[in-house]
């Protein structure tokens, strides 16, 4: 695993917290035209799932380290809920949608970084 910020090491416990699985860390911050600093990818296995990976994240985030997100959408579906703190976004999938806008490819110019699931 790559030596992560305080940040990335709370949204990955708080993403694991909730069974999220196939983490993903793009690192975008060589890239000019990027929206982010980095992205962090992950999927849940329903719409109930998802909601509540996103739900740990913003919580543990603010618990833990007083950090709210700028703005966060997706959750009237959530099929992919974006939490957008600045310099980072986090993306929570259903396995089909993250299948479908594939920002993995979209973004392969970057330094992508999978993190192993732990079951």
């Amino acid at each position: 695993m790559p030596d992560l910020n305080e940040n990335t090491k709370e949204i990955i416990e708080a993403i694991t917290d909730k069974k999220g699985h196939r983490i993903t860390i793009i690192d975008l911050k060589n890239i000019e035209s990027a929206p982010a600093r980095n992205f962090i990818i992950c999927q849940g296995k329903s719409s109930s799932q998802v909601a509540a990976i996103a739900d740990s994240i913003r919580e543990r985030l603010q618990k833990n380290l007083n950090i709210k997100p700028y703005n966060y959408d997706g959750y009237k579906n959530s099929q992919w809920i974006i939490i957008d703190y600045g310099d980072m976004m986090v993306h929570v999938f259903q396995p089909e949608f993250r299948e479908f806008y594939n920002l993995e490819d979209l973004w392969n110019d970057a330094e992508i970084t999978p993190i192993p699931d732990l079951d």
